[in-house]
Order: structure tokens, then sequence, then C-alpha cells
């Protein structure tokens, strides 16, 4: 069985997250670096990869790896990849991002231009043409530089893998949906367990906890780049592991799980219900119009789990104090409870009124967020179950 090599880009701070994930599946890690992870396993790998993987951003088939300090030596290590046994006579080929970190060659749109030369000048030998028509499917490269080692992967996914198809009615400044996934895994949360997001918005944390608890693949309901290649070692894989992740679905009453999202304002809330819906999630989670300071539960041992204002605006920031002494106070009467929260909001202990037992430093895109953890208590055993 022929194995290949894949990377998935993730947020940067959740690596751990998507390591465990690719483990769960079966697969080898290979590498694990800042904002990526990179794996070994068949060709079955890639399809159930896009359509199982929550947390990663995308999926590459590693093409290649060579050191560059020159543009010379990144055209001869691009023109060494044997780009006629990955790309058909007619694929349309480009570089679609390139990038660069603590390397001599920094200039993306050079980057981008060189490679193509060196795959246009390889697949001339290789094909025995001048000319390419680049009228069949789409191979877009993306290229990452670090410290000098130029990584070349074809995307498998195309759309990223955050776009999982149930935000059919979005709200301003969602949470993607593979970062609310990922604080999700940074918790020690089961489905068990109760889960409340007072500020869901869109109800992204909610949904991603409910698609959990029913073992909904987050790429099942969409296609991906891929599935039109002609170069797929097996042209059966989509259709097998779509196959294979409908099975694994738990019908609603067997998903026992109390998930709950709030939000102040009324549509977000009616959009929140209508992606549920989408999501084939509705049933699962109860969405109601509620400020914080009116969170309470009778149950204990729950979480919060939750991505509130940041104040990225100049007009927001004046209300972000009494916001997080709002959560702070809210917070303290659920005195079993444990409490995840991302902001980008640098007071955010102070105003809460207690300092975090952990906090984990995200990047959301461009902005730098920490992930704050208040860690309650463990909840007791439940009869016959026996300790690690």
């Amino acid at each position: 069985m022929a194995l290949y090599e894949y990377i998935a880009p993730c947020h940067f701070g959740t690596e751990s997250v998507l390591k465990r994930e690719v483990v769960s599946l079966g697969w080898e890690i290979t590498a694990v670096d800042d904002g990526r992870v990179a794996f070994r396993g068949d060709a079955a790998a890639l399809a159930k990869a896009n359509i199982c993987l929550r947390t990663a951003e995308r999926v590459l088939w590693k093409a290649g790896e060579f050191e560059a300090r020159t543009f010379d030596e990144l055209f001869e290590g691009t023109r060494a990849i044997p780009w006629e046994e990955l790309l058909p006579e007619n694929a349309r080929f480009y570089v679609a991002k390139a990038s660069s970190v603590r390397s001599a060659l920094f200039s993306p749109s050079d980057i981008q231009s060189i490679m193509k030369k060196a795959m246009v000048e390889r697949m001339k030998t290789r094909y025995r043409t001048n000319w390419f028509p680049e009228d069949g499917p789409v191979y877009p490269l993306r290229v990452s530089i670090r410290k000098d080692t130029v990584t070349v992967g074809i995307d498998t996914s195309g759309t990223s893998l955050h776009k999982r198809g149930y935000r059919v009615s979005p709200v301003m400044a969602p949470i993607s949906e593979t970062l609310a996934a990922s604080i999700i895994g940074l918790t020690p949360w089961f489905p068990d367990r109760i889960l409340v997001d007072p500020f869901c918005g869109s109800g992204t944390i909610p949904i991603e906890a409910a698609m959990i608890a029913r073992h909904i693949a987050p790429g099942i309901g969409r296609s991906f780049l891929a599935e039109s290649w002609t170069t797929l070692p097996d042209s059966g894989i989509f259709k097998r592991a779509r196959e294979e992740a409908e099975e694994a679905v738990l019908p609603e009453a067997l998903a026992k799980c109390d998930l709950q999202g709030y939000d102040i304002d009324e549509h977000a809330v009616r959009c929140a219900r209508e992606n549920a819906e989408k999501a084939g999630v509705a049933k699962l989670i109860h969405f109601q119009k509620r400020e914080v300071k009116d969170l309470r539960h009778s149950k204990p041992y729950g979480f919060i789990v939750t991505n509130p204002p940041y104040g990225e605006r100049l007009e927001d920031r004046a209300g972000l104090p009494g916001l997080y002494a709002q959560i702070g106070e809210a917070y303290k009467k659920l005195d079993s409870w444990s409490m995840f929260l991302i902001t980008s909001y640098e007071e955010a202990e102070k105003y809460i009124g207690k300092k975090a037992d952990k906090n984990r430093k995200i990047y959301n895109g461009m902005l730098r967020t920490y992930l704050y953890q208040y860690l309650g208590p463990k909840p007791p055993k439940k009869k016959g179950e026996k300790g690690l």
C-alpha cells in the first residue's frame, strides 16, 4: 500500500488538538510546526481528512520539500519535483499562496512567478510540448518557506474547511467553525456535560459541540477540489469516505447532551436556530435571547465556552469593562463550572475579577487572542466507573 504525506494547516496555538484528531483517525504524525500538522497516510486519507478533520483549515498533498536561499535554488528545487506524476497535461496549475518566515526569499510574487516557470519547464520536457492548455482540473499550490526550507503542497480542499455549509444565516464577526471546534477540543468537555455559550452569535460553538455529540463529520455535506482530479490513485475514495462518515452519525435521540446558546440580539438568535437546523442539530440546542448577567443553571459541573466581544471597533471599547465584569459575576455564581473564553481584550482577567488557571495564545487570522481557561472541579465518578 502506497503511503503519501499530507499537511494540514490550522490556527496557530491549536496544533495539539489537530494532532490528536489525526492520531485518532489512525495516521502517523510526521511533523508538528507552528500552524500546521504533517502526517502520513494512504490515498484514502486524502478524502477522509477533508471530510472528518474538524480543526484543519485545509488538506495539502505534499509535493516536495527542499532548501533554497536564492531564486536559482528555488527554480531548480521546484523543477526537480516530478510534476508529471502529480498533474495531468491539461491541469490548471499555479501557486495560489506563498509565505515566508525567517528566510532569504521573501517576495511572494517573485516566489509564485519563479515556481510557475520551473513547473512549466519540467512538464515541457516530460510531456514533450511547449504549450499547455490549462483547461482541465485545478491544482493550486500552497508554498511555505520557513528558515529557508521550501515546503510545497497541492491544495486538495479548495474552499477552506471552515466552510461546513451550515452557516446559511451569518451575523457580524462570527467565530470560524474550525476555531470553535479547536476551542472545544482544548477543553475537557464531553457530550454528557452541560455547555453554554452566552455570546453565541450565529451559534457556531454550540453547533460544533452538537455535531461532535452526533458524530457528524464536518465536511460530510460539501465538496472538495480534489474530487475533480483525474490523477487520484483511487477514484472512489471520496464516495467511500462519505458513506463511512454517514454510517457513523448518531440519531438525535441517542446524542445525549445539554447545549445552550444565548445572545442579546434577537436576529442573531434566529440566525443560530436556522444554522443549527441546516447542520442537523436543532433539537440538541436551546437558543434564547438573554443577557450574560442573567446566566444561571441549576446543574453543576457545566462549561461556559464563549467568544465575547473584543471591542475591535473603537466605539465598542468603552463598554468592555462592564461587560467583562458581568461575565465574572455570572461565572462566580456557577461555583462548580469551568469557563473557556477567547478574546483579544487584554484586560479580560482584570474585569472578570479572577486570574485564569491557564491561558493559551491563539491567532485568529492575524489577530492575537488568548483562550482564558478557568478550571472548575471534576465531577465525582459515576457508580461503577474506574479510575485511570
